[in-house]
This record gives C-alpha cells, sequence and structure tokens, in this order.
C-alpha cells in the first residue's frame, strides 16, 4: 500500500521524516481529542485528516510544540 499522498510531497512542507511523523501524531491526537469532546463521528481516520492537512500545507515544522512537559 502506497501513501497518499506522496513522501516528496509532504517533506516539502516539513523536512524530514522524523519530524514528519511528530506532526503528523501530534496533531492526529488534536483531531481525535476535539472530535471526542463535540462527540463529532469523523469521516476519515484521525491519522489520515493530518496527512491531508500537511498535504494542503496547513501544517509544517513550525506548528510542532517542542516544549519538554514534566507530567
Amino acid at each position: 500500500m502506497m501513501l497518499y499522498p506522496a513522501i516528496s510531497k509532504l517533506t516539502s512542507y516539513i523536512p524530514n521524516r522524523y519530524m514528519l511523523v511528530n506532526v503528523v501524531a501530534r496533531r492526529a491526537r488534536q483531531i481525535a481529542d476535539q472530535a471526542e469532546e463535540t462527540g463529532e463521528q469523523l469521516e476519515e481516520k484521525p491519522v489520515t485528516l493530518a496527512i491531508n492537512e500537511v498535504a494542503e500545507g496547513k501544517l509544517d515544522a513550525s506548528h510542532m510544540d517542542l516544549t519538554i512537559r514534566e507530567d
């Protein structure tokens, strides 16, 4: 199975694959949490929605919160 959109398109917004995974995972958690809070049923999985946001240029590396939290 191939990733759509292609990795080359995604890495045009986020410089490397490691950071891409982190940005997408973090955004997917935000999407899932928001959907749970509002009771919204998502048409697609949160990860798919996050990947599409990157492909559309809505997310880039500047959206990453790199602070270390002590919980």
